[in-house]
């Protein structure tokens, strides 16, 4: 798991001529440019993103050697408070003074960021370095500026584009990439919730996980009244090594384009592509063992999948007692994503956290993914701190030393970034003992509430001959019906019996009329007491 700790304090405390073609048409065009070889760019050098690229495809052929300079003994001995203590001056922000639409404010090295990133400003294709010293920040209490005053900076933890996203006369926050290769983005009315990752090696096999980091950012300067930007990255791991493009298009759903590619130098056992990571502690379907006056504690509340076809999965997220690893066989998936449905403050009741205005965030493939899965894991947690959460694609083939892979995808981060349906949709998932109300509970017998609106359902008298259609596996059902709400909605009542406590039950439900699907897919797994 993620503490989430590491992220959030020094996200809250460190502180149009990019249009051009879109990345389908990047995938068509041929570029010829000569290939860079040797160390990064040289300043004053031309960038082009297909010179990276086979820059980083040289580098995957020869073994895997970090060259991360070491901080000096004050900024590698920094504890967390410390480091929290330590902010960037606004004033300094890069790009302040012009007319551009973003400004650069940059994350100190120290505490757990012990590996510096180098940033580089792209001005006319020409490259020059973005240096910070310790007059870009301000230094607070308990530290004494006057210890950090001649302090080289060999780099930075990461950074934060801001934009006015909100209201024309505030830069917000818009991106944040620290650590790692996570990064962040927010769509307008959000605060920061998920994360998104470059790309994951191993997670939740029997052997380590391996974290690939962005070693080098490589930033167009944005000019002068331009709604996008674009920025370029250097990915390195022991495994790995990768070329990234990002467009960066804000708005009510804020659009990040992707094109990786990625070389790997050696066999990997799971390749994790456009990785999600999230934390859900609990909700209405599993409040098992929390004591807590809020009702619910997620960032997001479920995975979403869009098949080719058309149908809609929807899974919702637990709280497991143990690791639970869900898969999802797919040919070229139209979507999927993490996302929080729920956006009802009276189901969170939580003024600082204000978990109802968590981004959704949805993946759109551009390219041709192929054959694969949608992976799902979910990992126990006690507390809010921990992502438990992961949801990425692992490609059916190619993990293979030497193998090369491009992925071309679109990021929405927003408050309803998912693609728009005429089927009714999941609203609510309950559970709790099955059999009457008096009865004692049986813990082979477990009750399904599964609530449904949208689409034509609210057009639907009572008498509508609505039916489910349950697939069970390890289960039988005890009992089950389908009621219509006063507020338009429907529910589906499942008592279902458990037939081998080892393993889990999966679902497979969705209300039909006539013999057609009229709601969304739901799916879910009923493992230990939850």
């Amino acid at each position: 798991m993620i503490n989430r700790r590491t992220f959030l304090s020094a996200t809250a405390l460190a502180a149009g001529a990019l249009a051009g073609a879109d990345i389908r048409t990047a995938l068509a065009a041929e570029n010829t440019a000569p290939a860079q070889t040797g160390g990064a760019f040289a300043a004053g050098e031309e960038f082009n993103f297909s010179a990276l690229v086979e820059r980083m495809k040289e580098k995957a052929g020869n073994a895997f050697a970090p060259d991360v300079p070491a901080l000096p003994e004050i900024l590698a001995n920094l504890d967390y408070d410390q480091h929290r203590a330590i902010r960037f001056n606004p004033e300094k922000s890069v790009w302040k003074d012009t007319g551009s639409n973003y400004q650069l404010q940059a994350f100190h090295p120290g505490w757990l960021y012990k590996e510096p990133v180098e940033l580089y400003e792209i001005v006319d294709g020409n490259i020059s370095e973005l240096h910070f010293t310790g007059a870009d920040f301000e230094y607070r209490e308990p530290l004494d500026p006057e210890k950090f005053k001649d302090v080289d900076l060999p780099g930075i933890a990461g950074f934060r584009l801001h934009h006015p996203l909100n209201t024309p006369e505030y830069f917000d926050e818009l991106v944040v990439f620290l650590g790692a290769s996570y990064f962040r983005a927010l769509g307008k009315g959000n605060v920061y919730g998920l994360s998104a990752r470059g790309l994951a090696i191993d997670t939740a096999i029997a052997g380590p996980e391996e974290f690939p980091r962005f070693t080098k950012f490589y930033l167009e300067r944005p000019t002068d009244g331009a709604a996008e930007m674009r920025l370029y990255a250097e990915l390195e791991s022991e495994r790995v090594a990768g070329a990234y493009q990002f467009t960066i298009k804000p708005g009510i759903n804020t659009v990040v384009e992707v094109d990786a590619h990625i070389f790997l130098r050696d066999d990997v056992e799971r390749l994790g592509i456009a990785p999600l990571t999230s934390m859900y502690l609990f909700g209405e379907n599993d409040r098992t063992n929390f004591d807590d006056y809020r009702p619910e504690v997620h960032d997001n509340d479920g995975l979403l999948i869009l098949r080719q076809n058309g149908q809609r999965l929807w899974r919702p997220a637990r709280n497991p007692e143990k690791l639970a690893l869900s898969f999802f066989n797919e040919e070229n998936p139209a979507g999927f994503g993490l996302l929080q449905r729920d956006r009802n403050f009276d189901h969170y009741q939580d003024t600082e956290a204000k978990y109802q205005r968590r981004p959704s965030l949805w993946i759109e493939p551009i390219n041709d993914w192929g054959n694969g899965q949608v992976m799902l894991a979910e990992i126990p947690a006690e507390k809010e701190i921990y992502d438990n959460l992961v949801a990425c694609w692992v490609p059916e083939n190619g993990a293979k030393a030497g193998s090369e892979h491009r992925f071309a995808y679109r990021m929405i981060w927003g408050r309803e970034p998912e693609p728009g349906t005429e089927l009714a949709q999941v609203i609510a998932t309950s559970t709790g003992h099955g059999g009457a109300a008096a009865s004692d509970p049986d813990p082979k017998l477990r009750k399904f509430v599964v609530e449904f609106a949208g689409g034509n359902l609210g057009d639907m008298g009572a008498e509508a001959p609505l039916t489910p259609r349950l697939t069970l596996q390890n289960g039988k059902v005890e009992h089950q019906f389908v009621q219509r709400l006063e507020s338009g909605s429907w529910r589906a009542v499942l008592d279902i019996a458990r037939d081998d406590e080892e393993i889990p039950v999966e679902f497979i439900l969705a209300l039909q009329l006539d013999g057609t699907d009229v709601t969304e897919t739901w799916m879910y797994q009923w493992s230990g007491n939850r």
